[in-house]
């Protein structure tokens, strides 16, 4: 039996959203949180796609994501808010920060939302490429639970942390790019734990500050950051863009995305929207020059040419998706708790 199967990206989306719901999330949660996993599986980030189906389910049906959130909105400012996800799913939260924050920033200049009390939210390139195809830079931070060492220490304290950044191009897709501030993304150490596989050396060290290519001991222990010492610096400023900016948990407070028990995530999203300048800066032909003299240079690409690639070819030719996951997600779907 093969160990990965094809599914349309819309039969994906349709049984990661009755999955969800058949776990006790509303129709309103579970379709943004199936777009989403389905889009990032799309784009080749596995570890925030169908990897992620059983831990929410099990997370909805032990409270631990609020399966009643009421998101709420409190323009602080002209051009700024903050939401409160009520601790359910992120995605939800965070569509309609996107959807507030656009009309603003075309109408100010610039935006910012910070949504706080909210959950893992997987890919941010998915929410930056919205804000860019509305026209807008986009720019997100998010925290996440601790798994990063201040350098100089192995006790984790911060999160992975990832970033993310969109710009518009004319006449072709988006620039976008996201970077998890450790050197691959925490979501892949637990990929390959569900799938018994090791992982390369250089991701992690065990608890005990060593080097491992065990995935559990990775998961016990610390993420290296990438840059060394300038990813941990990098690491704590989004940790203050993410955590106290929103009025939500730190990174080493915050519950594990991965388990059912325990305290709730309580982590915080900034998305920042800037409108290109259109008074005669030349913004988008200056932009096209800049990215030009990357192209025309031997070897170079631009980053989010991968990305882009296989999302065309999940279009064409449906998600490759590991046979396991999608059993499960079928069994939930079909109302088994097994």
């Amino acid at each position: 039996m093969s160990d990965t199967a094809r599914i349309s990206i819309a039969d994906a989306t349709d049984l990661i959203s009755d999955a969800l719901m058949a776990c006790g999330a509303t129709q309103a949660q579970a379709r943004p949180t199936a777009i989403a996993l389905v889009s990032a599986e799309a784009e080749g980030q596995i570890g925030h796609g169908f990897s992620r189906v059983e831990d929410y389910a099990a997370q909805v049906r032990s409270g631990k994501i609020n399966r009643e959130a009421e998101i709420t909105v409190n323009a602080l400012r002209p051009a700024s808010m903050l939401i409160n996800a009520d601790c359910g799913f992120a995605y939800p939260a965070i569509d309609r920060a996107i959807s507030e924050l656009v009309p603003v920033a075309k109408e100010m200049g610039i935006a910012i939302a910070a949504v706080g009390n909210s959950h893992h939210c997987g890919a941010l390139s998915l929410q930056v490429e919205k804000l860019a195809n509305a026209g807008l830079i986009g720019l997100m931070f998010t925290n996440a639970p601790k798994a990063i060492a201040p350098w100089g220490s192995h006790q984790p304290l911060f999160g992975t942390n990832p970033i993310a950044f969109g710009v518009p191009r004319a006449k072709v897709n988006p620039l976008v790019i996201d970077l998890s501030l450790s050197k691959v993304a925490r979501g892949k150490v637990m990929n390959a734990k569900k799938q018994g596989k090791a992982i390369p050396e250089g991701w992690a060290l065990d608890a005990a500050g060593n080097p491992t290519t065990d995935a559990d001991a990775a998961l016990a222990g610390t993420m290296l950051p990438i840059g060394d010492a300038k990813g941990a610096a990098l690491a704590l400023m989004v940790e203050i863009l993410a955590a106290p900016l929103t009025g939500s948990a730190f990174s080493f407070e915050a519950g594990s995305f991965f388990t059912a028990d325990g305290v709730r995530p309580r982590v915080g999203q900034t998305l920042i929207a800037i409108r290109p300048n259109s008074d005669g800066t030349g913004f988008a032909d200056r932009l096209e020059e800049l990215l030009t003299a990357i192209t025309d240079l031997e070897g170079a690409r631009l980053p989010g040419t991968r990305r882009l690639a296989a999302i065309q070819a999940s279009k064409a030719d449906g998600l490759l998706v590991s046979a396991r996951y999608l059993d499960a997600a079928r069994a939930l779907a079909s109302g088994s708790k097994s």
